[in-house]
């Protein structure tokens, strides 16, 4: 008979108000599933419930949490900045991995909606690692029963393989089950205005740019803030109605795009309810907060919010024959110091959470039934499983000029997000950097799909070869890139290999000076050399097979071709940087 799972799980709450248990729900190998009852015979106010468990610090190198960038380290028990997640920030999933990158412990809650905080910390008084979920850490509506579950995964393999899993167990939960086609045109390479134009959008300027994206290998515009309003301030003054002010021809300007050759997509930042905008004047009272640091936030919780939210977007979609929208600022869409959490005065939810589901659901529900192959695009932080139903772009959060966190973002960004197509943010550099060095920001774009927000009237000749060539690579071996097999290793040190494999090809991106292990007998291994020094060392220990090989430096240009017979411990290849060599199996 199998020997249950326990982790000795610890029940500590602010109330005593209501009862929780938890129960063993189900375990295969070394997962376990639990559920979480929370309930009383009357209705009750839910406080501030925590559950906590340990597990020996043997083998723990970091901690993975959805947004954590650069910081992955471990953090100790009297370190109390502990990770939030809601429908609309983060997924409630850590992922604590080993020195060899395998994991030790993932856990994941199946209410990604509700705000819950979670951790892992050290406590060096015992050297365990300590484990902990809070939930209705903030004001919450009277309730007579809440359920969940949490899931625990002790198993020994890649740590981004457990990620996986949670994404796949996430999506067994209907509030969680992805709706949202990923079509074709989410993967299509973007064209982004916004670090180059900002809000000052000049239509003349954008149809070449179109015409230059277009032969380069993009097939998407996403026209960024700006098109609603001549202020250019940068900020939030003008929102919530929504008036294409800048670009008052918008159906010819988008029926321009597509005689070039691209789709168009236009940003919203959906909360914001500028103080000059008309919307203001009408919804003043249906408002999250009034002084915001961008601008007052609508409160979704009123359906005439929604519908006013909803027209907008539908109109839009009809009138100009748009073909997605960027649906902006998200997260603040949330529970402020002055939020009353009732429902009463026309709020027909009192969870701010709840209200938010709804309302995109219904953005999603309306704008499908116009047209059933539009993308809708979300950036971090609100990437969550819950997000996954409404949108089918995730882009990895502004990050302008950093290739390295762009990377790590993408990276992060594909462990959870299953078949949603996961998107850089958009590339950018100064003019005068070599093209060597502007192709580093392009090469760790290549895992996600590629945006870019360069002029491309000012870009040198050799500037737009490298970006055409790794453009044009991109597009042929998509299916590997975003549906192979997606590995990144060493998180402490920001990835720096990915690999993405089928059973037959492999590419395999080099961020850093390390040995790289060929593991895999593909009929073609691609290696991108995405770094500034041309020597790449290879350790191929256990593949016999003979391979033909063509080096192209970061342009397209074919500089050398070789052969290289895997029967030695170890190979020294010669690459430019942000080259690329190509080597096929001889048969």
């Amino acid at each position: 008979m199998k020997k249950n799972i326990t982790h000795q799980i610890e029940i500590s709450k602010d109330s005593q108000d209501f009862e929780v248990t938890v129960n063993l729900l189900k375990q295969y190998g070394n997962i376990a599933i639990y559920e979480l009852h929370f309930f009383s015979d009357i209705a009750f106010t839910p406080q501030k419930t925590t559950l906590k468990w340990k597990f020996p610090a043997i083998n723990v190198k970091g901690v993975w949490k959805p947004t954590s960038d650069f910081s992955k380290r471990i953090m100790d028990d009297w370190e109390l900045d502990h990770m939030q997640a809601r429908i609309s920030v983060d997924s409630p999933v850590i992922s604590i991995f080993g020195h060899d990158d395998t994991n030790r412990m993932t856990f994941a809650c199946s209410d990604a909606i509700s705000t819950t905080e979670l951790n892992v910390l050290y406590r060096e008084e015992d050297n365990y690692m300590y484990s902990h979920i809070s939930f209705f850490t903030e004001k919450h509506h009277k309730i007579k029963s809440y359920k969940a579950q949490l899931i625990i995964d002790t198993t020994a393999y890649h740590f981004s393989r457990a990620l996986g899993n949670v994404n796949q167990w996430w999506s067994s939960f209907d509030q969680l089950s992805p709706v949202m086609q990923v079509n074709d045109t989410a993967k299509l390479p973007v064209y982004s205005t916004w670090y180059q134009f900002h809000q000052n959008l000049d239509t003349i300027m954008l149809i070449e740019e179109c015409k230059k994206a277009n032969k380069l290998g993009y097939g998407l515009i996403i026209i960024d803030d700006g098109w609603q309003t001549n202020d250019d301030n940068r900020g939030y003054d003008f929102t919530g109605d929504w008036n294409p002010d800048r670009i008052p021809e918008m159906q010819s300007f988008v029926e321009q795009v597509h005689q070039i050759g691209l789709k168009l997509a236009l940003w919203y930042s959906v909360p914001f309810c500028g103080k000059k905008s008309k919307a203001y004047q009408k919804f003043k009272g249906m408002l999250l907060v009034e002084e915001h640091r961008w601008a007052p936030v609508f409160d979704p919780r009123y359906p005439e919010v929604r519908n006013h939210l909803i027209t907008i977007y539908a109109n839009a979609l009809k009138e100009w024959n748009l073909d997605g929208f960027k649906l902006d600022f998200i997260d603040e869409f949330r529970v402020y110091p002055n939020t009353v959490l009732t429902k009463e005065n026309g709020r027909d939810y009192a969870s701010v959470n709840l209200a938010v589901d709804r309302l995109m659901t219904d953005i999603m529900k309306t704008l499908k039934a116009i047209k059933s192959d539009l993308v809708i695009e979300f950036r971090q932080k609100y990437t969550g499983p819950a997000m996954r139903k409404y949108g089918n772009m995730f882009r990895a959060f502004d990050c302008p000029g950093d290739s390295v966190m762009n990377r790590v973002r993408i990276a992060d960004l594909r462990m959870l997000s299953g078949e949603t197509a996961i998107h850089s943010d958009m590339f950018t550099y100064h003019n005068d950097e070599p093209v060597e060095i502007k192709a580093l920001q392009v090469v760790n774009t290549l895992f996600g799909v590629p945006q870019l927000s360069v002029l491309l009237d000012k870009a040198t000749k050799s500037e737009l070869e490298m970006i055409e060539f790794y453009t044009s690579y991109w597009n042929k071996n998509k299916e590997v890139l975003l549906r192979g097999k997606f590995t990144p290793l060493r998180p402490l040190a920001n990835y720096p290999i990915l690999k993405a494999e089928t059973d037959i090809h492999s590419i395999i991106g080099v961020y850093d000076n390390y040995i790289l292990d060929i593991e895999m007998n593909a009929d073609r291994i691609d290696i991108i050399n995405a770094k500034i020094s041309e020597e790449i060392i290879l350790n191929y220990n256990t593949i016999h097979s003979t391979y033909s090989c063509i080096v192209y430096d970061c342009m397209g240009t074919e500089i050398d071709q070789f052969s290289m017979q895997m029967n030695e411990a170890f190979k020294y290849i010669k690459v430019p940087p942000c080259g690329l060599v190509v080597c096929s199996k001889n048969k």
